[in-house]
């Protein structure tokens, strides 16, 4: 659950501001991927974990109501659903602490005992809110069967495990996470060599994503290409990414090319960040078709 906090600047180290509202909007980076793929009327199933509290149910209700299959999301007894306080400048611009709450008891025997849905899917998405050992389970397992493999490696963790990197189809860092990742620094102009580092120690496909500079795209079929923002009225970036990536795998799962999948993506984040919230401001298909006047060409 998102504890989103409208303020007139971030604060920073010791400071102390008032912020002019405060509003619970459901969120996590997984539960923002399958609601945007709902949404975009994708079969999704979410497997997860919310706590047995009163948040854990609402996250599970509106998950429903974007048309996510709901039946395999786990409920961890004498446990928090998982939190995030936000605090969104008025820029729009957003700074998050994460609480895992339950996403930390997501375990490999949870994966285990639901190894019937990887082998049903035909495209994998993970993050990086719950244990690592579990995303690095499933990323194993989702390509010993043949599946494709998806990754935003948000929130980055001190420890990255890149022994995953050769399991994965696609990875979505944003400029921050990929200097993280890579250790090269000032990724928003060295995008190139980031996403060039990342190809080389495995990933078929890199979508280093730069804000309102819009997206750099690396693949192994489609080469490599910049894909530039649309100017659009920036109310919240939160969820941006999560739409962006759920786009791609939408794009994919209807047989188009990584390309194609991005440029997608690039227009369902752009009329996203023009809405508050996280799940509230995601758009349907027909959302996105009407503020571009145009089809996509995905469905």
């Amino acid at each position: 659950m998102d504890l989103v906090v409208k303020v007139d600047h971030n604060p920073v180290t010791g400071e102390t501001i008032i912020g002019s509202s405060l509003d619970y909007v459901p969120g996590g980076k997984g539960a923002n991927q399958a609601y945007t793929a709902g949404k975009l009327h994708a079969d999704v199933t979410m497997l997860g974990a919310v706590g047995d509290d009163a948040n854990g149910q609402v996250l599970v209700n509106n998950l429903k109501n974007a048309g996510v299959d709901t039946s395999r999301i786990l409920v961890k007894k004498n446990t928090p659903s998982g939190t995030a306080l936000i605090t969104v400048n008025k820029e729009g611009n957003n700074a998050i602490t994460v609480v895992p709450g339950s996403n930390g008891k997501v375990t490999i025997e949870d994966i285990i005992n639901n190894m019937d849905l990887l082998e049903k899917s035909d495209i994998v998405v993970m993050q990086m809110e719950i244990p690592i050992e579990t995303v690095v389970y499933v990323a194993k397992k989702a390509k010993e069967m043949g599946k494709i493999v998806f990754l935003d490696p948000a929130p980055v963790p001190k420890e990255f495990p890149y022994e995953i990197l050769p399991y994965l189809d696609f990875i979505k860092p944003n400029e921050t996470e990929a200097a993280m990742l890579t250790g090269i620094k000032d990724t928003l102009s060295s995008y190139k060599e980031a996403a060039e580092k990342l190809r080389k120690q495995g990933v078929k496909n890199v979508a280093i994503t730069l804000g309102k500079e819009g997206v750099y795209l690396d693949s192994e079929k489609c080469g490599k290409t910049k894909i530039d923002a649309i100017d659009v009225k920036v109310v919240d970036t939160t969820a941006a990414g999560d739409s962006f990536t759920a786009a791609v795998a939408f794009a994919v799962s209807n047989g188009k090319d990584y390309k194609t999948a991005v440029d997608f993506a690039n227009k369902v984040s752009n009329v996203t960040v023009t809405k508050a919230g996280a799940q509230t401001s995601v758009p349907t298909y027909e959302e996105v078709k009407e503020f571009y006047g145009e089809d996509p060409g995905i469905i």
